[in-house]
């Protein structure tokens, strides 16, 4: 039985059982050891200890690869029944979120870049800015001891791009979980530790305050049934006890293991820019010619819209249709559509102003030719300004479809599989971030000349 968001699920109307139920649980997408992609799949400590703790208990997951701020916003408003990704237990979450019990105890360490022998202990940091991982626990300790020791805190995001960020010199350091970093290390990401592991939090399993409380009795059961029989060890000691993997060796080598995941990536970034490019173009039409009617009420409407969805950030709209718009009406929402209609109205709206702009800039003298001829305002605008408008229009409609193209990588915040959220997903394992994104980078060029030149030949066949 799988729980629909947004609809009670069984244990909200009173079951105690999980046993049957299908439950959706955010993770985070970057994380390893504990979520990470090998070979196109998730896994990681908390994706095993998950599905061995379902497979003991009796029900069914459903995981969904977000991004640890986003998972906590999908969590809030009830996309997602759980979360597990190396989330510290906090007094403040406690006050938001009811935890499992502990099920690994954490500690923070601080890492420089291999070829550095400045940076050897905390003193050295004065005057110099380090990097963590935004909401973990690295973060949290860094800030507590940044003014006594005199140096500057930024957060990012994700791991692999606060390691990059320490080798390229932006940052000295990076203070990150010890088991985080000492996976990475093991899997060549240049760093090195300097510091010993300050003791640091427990990582629990999270659900909504007073929600899903048989979900949460069962992680517990699950968790403790795991220790007794050893299996909680040996999923550790998978990960930490020799963290080694083979990698790529080479950039060709890396190249062939990541085309799989990065075509389908490619695949649907061409699918979401093609479908909400052609929505797009129908409301910019609608709205193109409301701007420019004679009824100041169509006017109003259409300027409203142009001015909500061209001046506000696309990526705040991708976070309302995912995570707002269901709290708002109940809904469920798929990743999908909340992509689309993200991609559709924002380029909607400029499509609304090529329009308006195309239209305008045709020879008021040829709609008063066509009409003294004998042709009617409908017909005038058909067969005379249309056509002319569109051929002025044509080179700014395919700068629109390039932009919203590249704009869909936005949609990565939110868990759409795109392109770069699957350079992301590669990095994450295996810390080649410079030579993924040199990758990436390459097939989004192939992908929007490829497109340009097809839109350039239809410009030419159509508009002769």
């Amino acid at each position: 039985m799988a729980l629909v968001v947004g609809a009670p699920s069984a244990l909200a109307q009173g079951s105690e059982s999980v046993e049957g139920q299908t439950y959706v649980i955010g993770t985070d997408t970057t994380f390893a050891p504990f979520e990470f992609r090998q070979n196109g799949e998730l896994t990681g400590i908390d994706m095993d200890l998950l599905r061995a703790i379902a497979e003991d208990q009796g029900f069914e997951v459903e995981i969904r690869s977000l991004g640890f701020n986003a998972a906590l916003a999908a969590l809030s408003s009830n996309q997602v029944d759980g979360v597990i990704a190396g989330m510290s237990i906090t007094d403040e979450r406690k006050e938001i979120y009811d935890f499992s019990e502990p099920y690994f105890e954490s500690g923070v360490q601080m890492a420089v870049a291999a070829n550095n022998d400045e940076i050897t202990s905390y003193e050295d940091l004065k005057g110099k800015t380090v990097v963590a991982k935004t909401g973990a626990e690295g973060e949290t300790y860094a800030k507590s001891i940044a003014e006594e020791y005199g140096f500057q805190v930024k957060s990012l995001d994700q791991s692999a791009t606060m390691y990059e960020s320490v080798k390229a010199g932006s940052a000295v350091a990076v203070f990150d979980d010890y088991p985080v970093l000492a996976y990475g290390i093991a899997q060549g990401n240049g760093l090195k530790t300097v510091t010993d592991k300050v003791p640091g939090g427990s990582y629990g399993f999270a659900v909504n305050k007073g929600e899903n409380t048989a979900l949460l009795a069962a992680f517990n059961d699950g968790l403790a049934e795991l220790k007794a029989s050893g299996e909680y060890q040996q999923i550790l000691d998978s990960y930490l006890a020799d963290p080694t993997a083979a990698q790529p060796s080479n950039f060709f080598d890396l190249l062939v293991k990541s085309m799989p995941a990065l075509m389908t990536g490619l695949w649907h970034t061409l699918l979401v820019t093609a479908i909400s490019f052609a929505i797009a173009m129908a409301l910019g039409l609608i709205f193109g010619f409301m701007k420019i009617s004679g009824n100041i009420v169509l006017r109003g409407i259409a300027t409203t819209f142009v001015n909500i969805f061209r001046g506000t950030p696309l990526l705040l709209w991708a976070f309302m249709f995912y995570f707002g718009l269901p709290q708002l009406t109940g809904w469920e929402i798929s990743v999908w559509t909340a992509g689309v209609l993200t991609l559709s109205l924002n380029a909607g709206a400029y499509v609304a102003e090529i329009v308006r702009g195309g239209i305008q800039s045709v020879d008021p003298g040829q709609l008063e030719a066509s009409r003294s001829l004998g042709l009617g305002y409908g017909k005038s605008m058909q067969k005379v300004v249309i056509p002319q408008a569109f051929k002025m229009m044509t080179p700014s409609l395919i700068n629109q479809l390039i932009i919203s193209l590249k704009d869909s990588s936005l949609l990565l915040a939110i868990g759409f599989t795109e392109l770069l959220y699957q350079g992301q997903q590669i990095y994450a394992a295996n810390f080649r971030v410079t030579e993924t994104l040199l990758i990436v980078g390459i097939i989004y060029f192939i992908a929007i000349m490829a497109l340009t030149k097809l839109a350039n030949y239809a410009d030419r066949r159509f508009n002769k």
